[in-house]
């Protein structure tokens, strides 16, 4: 008996906070929405700061609230905060029940992505945008708008892509070429340098031709002056009657030898007499 009436005392008592925590969640959320209000209101009046400070309030009262968070998006977007503005519609759009609430977040997140030329995400978004509501013809023309400009920008990367490619071709091209010229170069260098040592042995060729023609004439002269084999040997020439003999010759050559030998002393004799002896040093 005792057990059955605390089971009941405890589920009463789960049953009473249950309903305090949702009095007190809705109260929040009331309390929410009038702070989302006064944002709208001081927004309207082109109160930026103050409404974005209601905004900020709002959703910290409540976890409920995506208008608040949807409100504060469209003050970013309009402020060109775009990527403030897309992390508040991306919380709306996740945080709100209603179809229609989710429509609007996801429409604007697409907006956001044109912004960025973002064109996939953004195709993506309108198309998210209108599952949530197939009838909007605004968010219908924004993705037809958001296709066209995605086409447009993938022709054109395609296009620099295209140029990239030729570019590179013709860089290998060049790079090709220019190897080709740099071979060519070595080759002729390479054909000069034989070229030069063949001229070296030419003139080495032609030195020993001039050489060989030298010894040939050299030789031939030599034999010029060889006396044939037969030939007689030449005869002492006859002296003639006005020569002195050899030995008269040799007589006038002591003579004279004599003579300067008489002549020299006296002009030592001499000398020795004129030089000055020094007795003392030279400072």
């Amino acid at each position: 008996m005792n057990l059955k009436l605390t089971f009941l005392i405890a589920l009463i008592s789960c049953l009473a906070f249950g309903q305090d925590d949702e009095k007190a969640k809705q109260k929040a959320l009331e309390q929410s929405k009038d702070l989302t209000w006064e944002g709208n209101k001081q927004l309207s009046e082109d109160k930026f700061v103050d409404a974005e400070m209601d905004y900020r309030r709002a959703i910290a009262k409540s976890d409920e609230n995506a208008a608040a968070r949807y409100n504060l998006g469209n003050a970013y977007y309009n402020n060109e905060t775009y990527s403030e503005a897309f992390g508040r519609f991306k919380e709306a759009g996740e945080l709100a029940t209603d179809k229609e609430e989710k429509h609007v977040a996801y429409h604007n997140m697409g907006n956001v992505f044109m912004k960025r030329k973002d064109y996939q995400k953004a195709v993506e978004a309108y198309k998210e945008a209108l599952r949530n509501n197939p009838t909007d013809e605004e968010t219908r023309y924004n993705l037809a708008l958001a296709k066209e400009m995605l086409e447009k920008d993938e022709q054109k990367n395609d296009q620099n892509q295209d140029n990239k490619n030729e570019q590179d071709k013709q860089d290998e091209k060049d790079k090709n070429e220019d190897k080709k010229e740099g071979d060519n170069e070595d080759e002729n260098k390479e054909d000069k340098k034989d070229e030069g040592d063949k001229g070296d042995e030419g003139n080495e060729n032609e030195e020993k031709k001039d050489d060989n023609k030298e010894g040939e004439g050299n030789e031939k002269k030599e034999q010029e002056k060889k006396p044939e084999e037969g030939d007689e040997q030449e005869q002492p020439q006859q002296r003639r009657p006005d020569q002195l003999s050899r030995q008269q010759v040799q007589n006038l050559l002591d003579a004279m030898q004599n003579e300067e030998k008489k002549v020299q002393e006296k002009i030592d004799a001499q000398k020795v007499k004129g030089v000055k002896v020094k007795n003392e040093k030279d400072w």
